[in-house]
């Protein structure tokens, strides 16, 4: 069998990624429970999500923000109403989808490059490529002095930054995040917030971002959509002018604007809440 071609490289270069617009059309989800029942976990929901934009989703527990994850990745189908990429419905998983996890699920025989070129291997890119490409990712997220360490070796915001080198490193035009530092300290977690926004800033990617964080959500998000309670519906969507400005992180929260954002966005769930 002969090498198949190369098929281009994964950058982080705005220009070079094709995005295009995810949208939710009158979707629902119900789950079944353990007794037969059916809970409405999510929806209706409408939403367009624009190629290039970092969108936050936020809301109380069990609102629907995975599931609506899960939906945009094709790990599930809707009850009703439909997801689209590029105006063509979802139906399975693509690697023009990327997905960040809160708990990395690197592979634990694997040094931090052979878990960042895992997808590139699948996707038979030849071992210099795979090198390259890899070694520039690991860069990007600062991990070139822990390349040949194991995923055990590494701190929790070592094996974040792994896992997202790992997703960017297949080019995937959007990327979708299911609290990937929930579990970080606060210190790491601020430092990852600032490098998540400086990639995205330089990719051009689409971003779907999940947060319990009001904050975190105020802070990258160029639009922050709030959930009820579930069923999760739409209640607010608010444009977040910090991140796409380059305003670091830690500076845009000692803003008047982002304090008046963050008073409306927690107003919002806190009344959802509250039932009121």
């Amino acid at each position: 069998m002969t090498a198949p071609p190369e098929t281009g490289q994964a950058s982080e270069a705005g220009p070079a990624i094709e995005t295009t617009q995810v949208s939710f059309s009158d979707v629902e989800h119900h789950y079944l429970r353990s007794d037969g029942g059916e809970v409405h976990a999510l929806g209706p929901i409408d939403l367009d999500v624009e190629p290039g934009s970092f969108v936050c989703l936020v809301g109380p527990s069990g609102c629907g923000k995975s599931t609506m994850l899960r939906l945009v990745a094709g790990f599930e189908n809707p009850s009703s109403g439909v997801v689209t990429v590029g105006g063509v419905a979802v139906d399975g998983p693509s690697p023009e989808r990327g997905v960040v996890f809160q708990q990395p699920p690197l592979y634990p025989w694997l040094d931090v490059r052979g878990n960042v070129e895992f997808g590139l291997r699948i996707r038979r890119f030849r071992k210099a490529e795979r090198r390259r490409i890899a070694d520039h990712w690991i860069e990007l997220v600062g991990l070139t002095d822990s390349a040949e360490l194991a995923p055990y070796e590494l701190s929790g915001g070592m094996q974040q930054r792994c896992q997202l080198a790992r997703v960017l490193a297949t080019d995937p035009s959007i990327v979708l995040m299911d609290e990937p530092f929930g579990a970080l300290d606060a210190l790491t977690r601020e430092r990852l917030q600032e490098e998540l926004a400086r990639l995205w800033r330089g990719s051009g990617r689409t971003v779907i971002f999940v947060t319990h964080s009001v904050d975190e959500a105020v802070a990258l998000g160029t639009r922050v959509v709030v959930l009820s309670p579930r069923p999760g519906r739409i209640v607010l969507d608010e444009p977040g002018p910090f991140a796409a400005q380059g305003i670091p992180t830690t500076e845009s929260r000692d803003l008047p604007e982002f304090a008046r954002l963050r008073r409306q966005v927690s107003a919002a769930i806190t009344s959802e809440e509250d039932g009121s």
